[in-house]
C-alpha cells in the first residue's frame, strides 16, 4: 500500500487516484472499489450519480488538474472529505493558487492533498497555502521529505498554516517609513 504524509506523519494511504485514459473521455474511466479520487471533469459529468453513491457510504473525493477551476466545485465542497491537486510537473505552480482559493475563498476544511510530481523542496510552501497531505513522488524518500516540513521555523507572511506572521499584527509593511 502506498504511503503519504498527512498531518506531519507518514501513514498508509488507501485512496486511489483515478486517471482518465488516453482519450480523456469521462465515459471510458473505470472506477475501482474503495476510496477514490476522481478527476474533476468526471465528477462534474456524473455529479448526481456520485452524490447518490456517497449516500451509501462510498468514499469519493476529487482531484483538480492545473487547468481546473476550484470555483467549478465550490457548490459541492461539502461532498468531499479529500480534495487533491495534481502537480504534473515540478515547475507548474498553478496548484498553489487553487489550494489557497479552496482554503480561503471557499472555506474548504477537509483534507487537501498534493499529488503528482510532489518533491521535498515543495512541502514547506505547499503547507503554507493550505495543503495538509502530500503524496510524494515514489522515487523520493518520504521520510526525508517529512523532515523538510521543519526546514524553516518561522515565516514573515500570513498564510493558511498559521494565522500570525513574525511582523507585529498592527504593523503594516511600510510602518515606520516617512514620506520624503
Amino acid at each position: 500500500m502506498a504511503k503519504i504524509i498527512k498531518h506531519d506523519r507518514v501513514i498508509e494511504d488507501d485512496w486511489q487516484v483515478v486517471r482518465p485514459g488516453d482519450d480523456g473521455a469521462p465515459a471510458n474511466v473505470v472506477i475501482p472499489a474503495g476510496p477514490v479520487l476522481l478527476p474533476m471533469p468526471l465528477w462534474l459529468a456524473g455529479r448526481e450519480e456520485f452524490i447518490a453513491r456517497q449516500a451509501t457510504g462510498e468514499k469519493l473525493g476529487v482531484w483538480l488538474s492545473p487547468t481546473d477551476e476550484p470555483a467549478d466545485i465550490a457548490a459541492d465542497i461539502n461532498h468531499f472529505s479529500v480534495i487533491a491537486i495534481d502537480f504534473p510537473r515540478f515547475v507548474d505552480g498553478r496548484g498553489y493558487s487553487s489550494a489557497r482559493l479552496l482554503r480561503s475563498r471557499y472555506d474548504y476544511r477537509g483534507e487537501l492533498r498534493a499529488i503528482g510530481d510532489v518533491q521535498r523542496d515543495q512541502l514547506f510552501y505547499l503547507r503554507r497555502v493550505g495543503f495538509d497531505a502530500f503524496a510524494i513522488r515514489p522515487d523520493h524518500d518520504i521520510h526525508a521529505a517529512l523532515q523538510s516540513l521543519r526546514d524553516f521555523s518561522g515565516a514573515y507572511q500570513f498564510s493558511s498554516d498559521i494565522g500570525l506572521s513574525l511582523r507585529r499584527p498592527n504593523q503594516s509593511p511600510a510602518a515606520g517609513m516617512t514620506a520624503a
